[in-house]
């Protein structure tokens, strides 16, 4: 799977013979169109594509192969063109790739970014890594807008109920997406999307994607937690023994231990182990027990659970009038999460008196892995061509069937209006203020782009 040449959609390997006989360039751009989803998206995701994908040079091998695939596959091969790569440009391909920001909010139907050939013998390379391309950006951009759309619902309830909800946010939302994913391609981009919002998370192929392609040194943390196996592998009699171990064995000063705690009856462990048998065990350690309910309904299961510890651990009201449970004891759940049910379970905390600081979330296959191309409408598609004399033309779809698949025509820009980003033709704006910028040019990256970045853009402070 490591040929670039063949990492594209079969089709294209015509396309170098359906152009114009004109055509020197053809200029394309990638966007999020209007959707019911989300009115801005969070661009996240070109860094990696340009590193892996556009800084991996074709070979003289990859050539071969993929005249052989295409051969037996049935569809043309373009062995003049790869040759050339190969030969003239060092295997990289001569295109140069303008974008926004990563990690900026982006209305829909704004370009992200644009791509245009810079050998005029080769118009067909432009749209030629659309696959890949966009399939780089949609599915990061896709998971962290879901990931800040969450993060917006629990930061307001934060706001409305924390003393400290800008000390609380970070760790609000945890991902436990890796094994509900495809690939680990997808756990990679998909969990280091997640953590531009947030620090928390137990997909460790999203800290290294964030530590290869953004320079993160360490962008999200765990705790230690039990799972099913570990609590019923002592066996149902010898649960609160289970418990006790957990308790025993990961205690700390501000150390943090969950506890899966349904595995036979979640109310009688709350109310007969958490807060019978281990009570004073648990009051008397340094460090936090998180329960978790991990069954029944994502609402009310664990607003009934976090009434129940406050019965029986009590806790203060803080200043905004909200309890805050005993600082020994907290709740996650990570159980039929998702934005619409964080929602509903922030609205039913604060309706019952309790600060957000009492609770976390977390969300698997529902964060990572219940998305696709058409959740935010990602497109790519070509909206110019320069002929042989220097003149761009127009290049567009306006389907009579399907209005909203209409294309920008022109070579585009984005600029800022009344502190907004909007789509302009490029030939009608002052190109300085284009904030669709050369970040890819012939096998160079030109600009770098660090987690931190990503992060400052994607929330802005003050």
């Amino acid at each position: 799977m490591q040929n670039p040449i063949l990492a594209t959609d079969s089709y294209k390997h015509s396309h170098f013979l359906q152009y114009p006989p004109e055509a020197r360039a053809i200029s394309s751009y990638g966007e999020s169109r209007a959707n019911d989803f989300a009115d801005e998206v969070l661009f996240l995701g070109l860094q990696p594509f340009l590193i892996d994908y556009l800084g991996t040079a074709v070979t003289a091998s990859h050539v071969e192969e993929a005249a052989a695939i295409c051969a037996a596959h049935g569809v043309p091969f373009n062995r003049e063109g790869w040759d050339l790569i190969v030969r003239e440009h060092g295997g990289y391909l001569p295109v140069e790739v303008s974008a926004l920001e990563e990690g900026r909010m982006v209305p829909t139907s704004v370009p992200l970014f644009q791509v245009v050939n810079t050998d005029e013998r080769m118009p067909w390379l432009a749209t030629f890594i659309e696959t890949a391309l966009l399939r780089a950006v949609w599915y990061p951009t896709t998971v962290g807008t879901l990931s800040r759309k969450c993060k917006s619902v629990i930061a307001a309830g934060l706001e409305k109920t924390s003393d400290d909800p800008a000390g609380q946010l970070p760790f609000k939302l945890h991902d436990f997406g890796a094994r509900g994913v495809s690939s680990g391609e997808s756990a990679a981009l998909g969990g280091m999307a997640h953590l531009v919002n947030f620090s928390g998370t137990d997909t460790l192929e999203g800290i290294m994607a964030a530590r290869r392609y953004y320079g993160a040194e360490m962008p999200g943390f765990s705790i230690p937690a039990a799972e099913h196996s570990t609590m019923t592998s002592w066996g149902q009699a010898r649960e609160a023994a289970a418990y006790e171990n957990m308790l025993d064995s990961f205690d700390g000063e501000g150390a943090l231990v969950a506890v899966v705690s349904d595995s036979y009856d979640l109310d009688a462990a709350v109310a007969n182990i958490w807060g019978g048998s281990l009570k004073d065990k648990v009051l008397s350690r340094k460090g936090t027990l998180v329960v978790r309910p991990d069954s029944g309904d994502p609402v009310e299961t664990p607003a009934r659970t976090l009434a129940r510890l406050w019965d029986i651990f009590g806790g203060t009201t803080n200043a905004k009038g909200y309890r805050v449970l005993d600082p020994h004891v907290r709740v996650i759940q990570g159980d039929g999460m998702n934005a619409g049910s964080i929602a509903r379970l922030v609205a039913r905390l604060v309706a019952d008196g309790f600060a957000i600081d009492n609770i976390a979330f977390g969300m698997g296959g529902g964060l990572l892995q219940q998305v696709d191309r058409d959740t935010l409408r990602f497109a790519m598609k070509a909206n110019a061509m320069r002929d042989a004399c220097g003149v761009w033309h127009d290049v567009m779809k306006d389907p009579a069937t399907d209005p909203g698949k209409a294309s920008k025509a022109g070579r585009q820009a984005v600029i800022k209006e009344n502190g907004r980003l909007v789509a302009r033709r490029l030939d009608a704006v002052d190109p300085d203020a284009d904030l669709l910028r050369p970040v890819w040019r012939n096998g160079e990256l030109l600009v770098r782009h660090s987690f931190d970045d990503l992060r400052a853009r994607s929330w802005p402070q003050g």
